[in-house]
């Protein structure tokens, strides 16, 4: 299967530099597998298009303050992209201009914060970091340091302005463990009203954790699909959920998931034990048609990128002419694209 089927033209005004005025007033496309019809609405509409029959499972992990700015002894700057701590302190990040940086070199980034490079990793520029500091590293990146936001939005405002906006709105408004450097963006149309709303109406809700890495935002670069290599992300299931899914399965309910993290937890929890059990695990599936999907039955999720992981996903649940020809009505009906965009439902 070629990379380039998985192409499409998007005029560059649909992306999404901004949040919607409300979490819940993105607009949501509906596409009705059955009936082959696809419908314009907003995302407040899921009140009505979910009951007591559904399930839903969402991701519950937190976006850490990732990216940091500091400075060598010579007054370089240097950003150091957080990436997963691997050890007591050891982290593996990205630094850019990676060539201002050598073994032994120390980054200032606060009074309160250094780190030193320790070596580089054979994986697409990585390196492993010595963090310096006492105390909780996640308190002072909220002290020091800034939200990812992907490399498309692109906004001009000022550094303050920048982290009220995002670090409210770059955020799940049911996000908990922190360790993820990128949202898991179909949840940020949530609110607490709408949960509870679900609640009220039956639906059982449910939360898994997988901690989103950077290869979120990096595309694929061999020709042919198959060639293509999942960054690993690690993720937990809790029991609780374990035991809500299984009971609703038996009982015939029908799982919606929120975003393509929370997919492919589930879809990765069942390829390694052929059923959904509390574990901790790291997923390197890669979901593309014609994938057979064991556990979820419909999807939320944002409109996703050219020749991205996520659009072979999602071409893998609705088919990939299905989801080609909502992608163009998307463009024509001018949608919001990507992390801050509108949503679509499969149902």
């Amino acid at each position: 299967m070629l990379l380039s089927e998985f192409d499409y033209e998007l005029p560059e005004e649909l992306i999404a530099q901004r949040p919607s005025d409300k979490r819940e007033n993105s607009r949501m496309m509906v596409l009705n597998r059955d009936k082959h019809e696809i419908l314009n609405k907003h995302f407040y509409d899921i009140v009505d298009l979910l009951d007591e029959n559904h399930i839903l499972i969402l991701n519950d992990t937190k976006v850490i303050p990732a990216r940091l700015y500091g400075y060598k002894d010579t007054g370089a700057k240097i950003e150091v992209f957080l990436l997963k701590e691997r050890d007591n302190k050891v982290w593996e990040v990205l630094i850019r201009p990676s060539k201002r940086v050598r073994v032994g070199t120390v980054i200032k980034i606060s009074d309160e914060l250094s780190c030193e490079v320790k070596m580089p990793l054979p994986d697409d520029g990585k390196w492993l970091v010595q963090m310096i500091y006492e105390g909780d590293i996640f308190e002072i990146l909220h002290r020091v340091g800034n939200i990812p936001l992907p490399p498309y939005i692109e906004r001009k405002m000022s550094n303050e302005e920048l982290k009220k906006l995002d670090f409210e709105r770059y955020q799940t408004v049911y996000a908990k463990k922190e360790g993820s450097v990128a949202a898991p963006t179909a949840g940020l149309h949530f609110t607490q009203d709408i949960l509870k709303k679900l609640s009220d109406k039956g639906v059982e809700i449910g939360y898994v954790t997988l901690n989103v890495g950077i290869g979120t935002f990096r595309p694929v670069k061999c020709d042919n699909i198959l060639e293509h290599h999942m960054d690993s992300e690690t993720f937990e299931i809790k029991q609780e959920t374990a035991d809500l899914i299984n009971r609703a399965k038996n009982e015939g309910k029908i799982l919606v998931a929120v975003g393509t993290t929370t997919v492919r937890t589930l879809e990765s929890a069942y390829k390694m034990f052929g059923e959904i059990k509390a574990c901790k695990g790291a997923s390197e599936l890669f979901i593309y048609p014609p994938y057979e999907f064991k556990v979820i039955d419909k999807l939320i999720t944002n409109f996703h990128l050219p020749k991205s992981t996520l659009l072979m996903l999602v071409s893998a649940l609705a088919g990939k002419d299905f989801i080609f020809e909502a992608y163009e009505e998307a463009i024509k009906e001018k949608y919001r694209f990507y992390s801050y965009g509108d949503c679509m439902f499969i149902n």
